[in-house]
């Protein structure tokens, strides 16, 4: 019995280090390839940046493409949760307000990981996988559906529900790509939480002032 306990807690221990080390490369790959782009970026920067030796880096991933895969992935699954809000069962009022929240909260915890995502779109997302660009069609699609049940029901006002879906989320989006525009608009330095509380309170008065029928 010791013994097995001392194997799961070896165990433990390694899942956290590479947890960790992980977290340090993708972290530092991710800052360097929203600015270099994935040509531009090599892994000793990457491994320079992390703090750890560039065998390390090679440890946890096989090579560049494979960290740039998960940083993809990362963001697409952010994303996902978001849009998870908007169900069928929920009123527009409350998955909206839910959506935009999550969208926001995405961008100001993860901007680096969302400029990066913009742009490899802007390089042609040539990255993205079939199976990426599937899921993205097909989740759009699923989303979709659901703006379009709640105007047949007469409950938002009858809009294109593919650009109502690319407006929610470009406006929230805008917060991450664009901070620095933002942040001299609203004359700072750099936005801080209540300035993103304060954009999900004027997106979420917007959209449901013109949208939603009133209750």
């Amino acid at each position: 019995m010791t013994g097995k306990k001392t194997k799961l807690s070896k165990s433990n221990s390694e899942q956290r280090i590479r947890a960790r080390n992980e977290a340090k490369i993708l972290k530092s790959a991710v800052e360097l390839f929203s600015r270099k782009g994935f040509d531009g970026t090599r892994i000793a920067e990457i491994a320079e940046a992390s703090g750890l030796p560039k065998a390390n880096v090679y440890y946890y991933f096989a090579n560049k493409a494979a960290i740039y895969t998960r940083l993809i992935e990362g963001v697409l699954t952010g994303w996902d949760r978001a849009l998870e809000h908007i169900t069928p069962d929920r009123e527009p009022r409350e998955a909206l307000s839910l959506y935009i929240a999550a969208k926001l909260d995405y961008s100001r915890k993860h901007a680096s990981e969302s400029r990066f995502f913009a742009n490899e779109m802007l390089r042609g997302g040539k990255f993205l996988s079939r199976q990426q660009k599937r899921h993205m069609k097909e989740i759009t699609r699923e989303y979709a559906r659901v703006i379009e049940g709640w105007m047949e029901e007469g409950k938002i006002v009858r809009v294109d529900p593919n650009h109502f879906l690319i407006m929610l989320w470009a406006t929230t989006q805008f917060y991450a790509d664009f901070s620095t525009v933002a942040a001299a608009t609203v004359e700072k330095k750099h936005l801080t939480a209540s300035d993103f509380e304060t954009a999900r309170s004027t997106i979420v008065d917007i959209i449901l002032n013109n949208c939603v029928p009133p209750r």
